[in-house]
């Protein structure tokens, strides 16, 4: 068994400081907020490299205002995705909590369709197709949720179910203090690391619209419902409701990942019916 590393979750705290004899502080920089700023920090630079390549659909100087909307898709589609699909009685009954982010309680799927939604904005406002956009953000995904991945893991959330295994953790925020799978650490591998470099590898040559796109929905959903075998399911429903019921074993996150495998699969044969099409 390994026992969490003490990490605290405040990376630095400043102050308190006295203005106009009004005591402010002290101001916590929590290492949740970093890993976020890390994350765009990589997507900002990544879209810089691959907006020089030939077949990219925006240009270098456009990337600052991409990484603009990006965010804005991440953070509130996440917060509400969150909300939505597995908070949503604690949400209702105190309405406050979704301005809470440095608690926790983000949603991948919420921020894929808020960034989507975004996406779709920033393409309709520089006449530019929604899916090369997307196929082109894509990439830049991975590497954010390699970082986010590790925010949860800093702040204990998310962790795994209990496990026999020599690798099992004792997460000191557990109240059962059983050993279990370090999940986050899990995903931070697979949908962070070996998707970030699988999709970059198929990324680096011109792809017709929605390969890249369709790629990543598939490999991100395989890779998360995979994982949700050995992650603690949140606490506010063991198991998801109706077809998930009837199978006895899904979780909310597994069952939110089969459209996106599904769609990724449309896209795939979409374009791959389009390649077969234009070779005819």
């Amino acid at each position: 068994m390994l026992n969490y590393p003490q990490i605290d979750p405040v990376a630095l705290s400043l102050g308190p400081f006295e203005l106009a004899d009004t005591v402010i502080g002290p101001l916590q920089v929590h290492w949740y907020g970093i890993m976020y700023l890390l994350a765009f920090t990589c997507a900002w630079l990544l879209a810089s490299r691959n907006s020089q390549r030939p077949w990219s659909p925006i240009v270098k100087t456009q990337v600052e205002d991409l990484i603009v909307f990006g965010a804005w898709g991440v953070i509130l589609g996440g917060r509400f995705g969150y909300m939505l699909f597995y908070s949503a009685d604690k949400w209702l009954a105190d309405p406050g909590m979704i301005f809470r982010i440095w608690e926790g309680g983000m949603s991948f799927h919420g921020g894929l369709l808020g960034v989507a939604l975004a996406l779709l904005l920033y393409a309709r406002k520089h006449k530019l197709a929604f899916l090369s956009l997307a196929d082109f953000v894509v990439p830049l995904v991975p590497a954010g949720l390699f970082f986010g991945r590790l925010g949860n893991f800093i702040g204990q959330e998310l962790w795994g179910r209990p496990t026999e295994m020599s690798w099992g953790m004792l997460f000191p925020a557990d109240p059962e203090q059983l050993a279990r799978h370090p999940s986050q650490l899990y995903e931070a591998m697979l949908e962070g690391a070996v998707l970030f470099l699988i999709i970059n590898w198929y990324a680096r040559k011109p792809r017709l619209y929605g390969e890249v796109s369709g790629l990543f929905l598939i490999l991100y959903g395989a890779f998360r419902f995979a994982v949700e075998f050995v992650r603690q399911p949140d606490p506010q429903f063991a198991l998801d409701s109706g077809a998930a019921e009837l199978l006895g074993w899904m979780t909310r996150g597994q069952t939110l990942c089969i459209p996106m495998i599904i769609f990724g699969l449309w896209l795939m044969r979409k374009s791959l019916r389009a390649l077969v099409s234009r070779k005819a």
